[in-house]
């Protein structure tokens, strides 16, 4: 592929310890992820983004580390790692690892050092004060669940910051040592084979935080000094970053002040899933065409990340009041089905209300507008959520493989997380074996609906544009343009059949025909008369470039 592999790329999300145990401990493990990998393969997955796999207490699931240099003993050995990466590899899949370092584990040597003495050579890879802040009751990214933003050591005598939980001392990047322990970090990955990393929390790495000080200023050069370096250790890895800021902003974590694309390969589009979601629920295509015409323009080598659900709430922060009470009255109306005001802890399937061709159209719309598609694990099948575990564990259950005990997951009594078992989405009725052998099921088009997306590079590697002409009430329609040829898409986000006239794009037109669609509609002609079903969708290609 290209130095813009992942352009074209499908990325696929999983947590290892749910997805499939080899060993029958009640853990998923790497020696279960290698044996599922023809499983990802047929689907069409090119990349693989594995949440954190390093040793870990555990009460963040994962997200709070104590050692970066090698892999949680419960899923396996580096050598386990290093076979998946050989294992993926045979199968044309690349592999990225999570890359969380705004903070450490409280039970990190590092910050155990840090504590114990102002003498400790690792006091300054933390952030300290002896008074205690002014803002300490500030800035808290879990709302309910945090009290604060700096702590009081005891051991220390001093507080301490950070920015997620107590137990996730921040580290420093005030301090060079912290910087380049990072690059050392990145490089040992890079050095096994990774394809890249998704970082966490990239906002809060380059703000140099000190006590009392709002805003803080933020270091986008270090974003250089972090792309140069993997690129100089493997020149086609990617930086997946995660930023929900606001849009003036975003350009910032892609471009230097020349505008050259020397930052982050790829961002994560929260507006564009926030106004996803807002129009899913209005049935009303309005919002997308906002998040598109307010999209920044990327540089040339820069690209979004598109997802519908991945392994957090589904955050509509940047949604007004009123937009986000319309999408919690669709698809989050009881309290016990929100997170943190803000969001959503649900998955797609039951929001949408296992409306099958309401979950196609959530999912062609995704495919098929600018970006970089992110499936997480489950998804491909319809899998559920368990509302009864706690925050955002209600859509980290166990990938639901077959009617077996446990959905197949594991042979142990006791599996990690208990495997979903309602009536309507537990794992005897929705499971990969069963859809591996239904054509027709939701895995079946997934399929089909990648291989499309794979024979249609200009879909995530063109421009991506909405096609401003009178239509229908709750009609999308938008266009890729790229090198290998031209697609027109349709979407309709309303229950009531409607006809399309887009006879004005016909002189570009080659011989127009339907590639993919929720039915066989009969023959494209002159685009003067196109039939589209309630929920319905279709994807036409205008002309296919010569040579391509």
């Amino acid at each position: 592929m290209s130095e813009y592999w992942y352009k074209e790329a499908v990325i696929y999300c999983l947590d290892v310890e749910t997805f499939a145990d080899s060993d029958g401990d009640g853990i998923g493990d790497l020696r279960g992820l290698i044996g599922r990998l023809d499983y990802l393969a047929r689907l069409g997955v090119t990349c693989l983004w594995l949440n954190p796999i390093h040793p870990s207490p555990g009460r963040d699931d994962g997200y709070d580390i104590t050692d970066f240099y090698t892999v949680d003993p419960r899923i396996g050995s580096l050598g386990d790692f290093a076979e998946l990466l050989h294992q993926a590899s045979n199968r044309g899949i690349r592999v990225m690892i999570d890359l969380v370092v705004n903070h450490t584990s409280d039970e990190h040597p590092w910050f155990r050092s840090a504590r114990s003495s102002p003498d400790s050579p690792y006091r300054d890879w933390y952030i300290w004060t002896d008074s205690e802040p002014p803002d300490r009751h500030q800035g808290m990214v879990f709302p309910g669940e945090q009290r604060e933003t700096w702590s009081y050591d005891r051991t220390a005598k001093a507080w301490f910051y950070h920015r997620f939980y107590d137990f996730q001392p921040d580290l420093n990047y005030h301090n060079p040592r912290v910087r380049e322990e990072v690059k050392k970090i990145m490089a040992f990955w890079l050095q096994l084979g990774v394809a890249g990393f998704r970082m966490d929390a990239v906002p809060f790495i380059i703000e140099l935080t000190e006590p009392g000080k709002n805003p803080c200023p933020m270091d986008f050069d270090f974003l250089t000094e972090l792309r140069q370096h993997v690129q100089w250790r493997r020149g086609d890895a990617v930086l997946l970053a995660e930023a929900n800021v606001e849009p003036d902003r975003l350009p910032g974590y892609f471009a230097d002040a020349g505008g050259s694309n020397s930052r982050l390969h790829m961002l994560f589009d929260f507006m564009l899933n926030g106004r996803l979601m807002l129009a899913l629920a209005r049935q009303d295509p309005e919002p997308i065409i906002e998040a598109l015409r307010d999209t920044p323009q990327l540089p040339r080598g820069g690209q979004w990340a598109t997802f519908l659900r991945n392994h957090d709430e589904i955050d509509l922060s940047r949604l007004t009041a009123e937009q986000r009470a319309d999408v919690f009255a669709a698809f989050g109306p009881d309290e016990n089905m929100r997170l943190y005001d803000r969001g959503i802890r649900r998955r797609l399937a039951p929001m949408l209300g296992g409306d099958r061709r309401r979950i196609e159209l959530a999912y062609s719309l995704q495919f098929t507008l600018r970006g970089t598609p992110v499936l997480r694990y489950g998804e491909e099948i319809g899998m559920g959520d368990d509302l009864a575990l706690p925050g955002r564990n209600s859509i980290r259950t166990p990938m639901q493989w077959s009617r077996a005990p446990n959905g197949g997951f594991t042979s142990a009594d006791e599996p990690i997380r208990p495997v979903v078992d309602s009536r309507d989405y537990g794992y005897q009725k929705v499971n990969v074996t069963a859809q591996r052998h239904d054509q027709d099921s939701l895995f079946g088009w997934f399929e089909r609906m990648i291989r499309t997306l794979r024979e249609s590079p200009e879909v995530s590697a063109g421009t991506c544009a909405h096609i401003d002409q009178k239509l229908p009430p709750g009609i999308l329609a938008h266009r890729a343009d790229g090198s290998t040829g031209t697609m027109v898409f349709l979407h309709n986000l309303g229950t009531d059949d409607v006809r399309v006239d887009l006879s004005e794009l016909y002189g570009e037109a080659d011989d127009p025909n339907q590639v993919f669609g929720d039915r066989d509609y009969g023959p494209v002609g002159r685009l003067d008369a196109l039939d589209l079903a309630g929920y319905g969708y279709r994807w036409i290609r205008l002309c296919r470039n010569p040579g391509t």
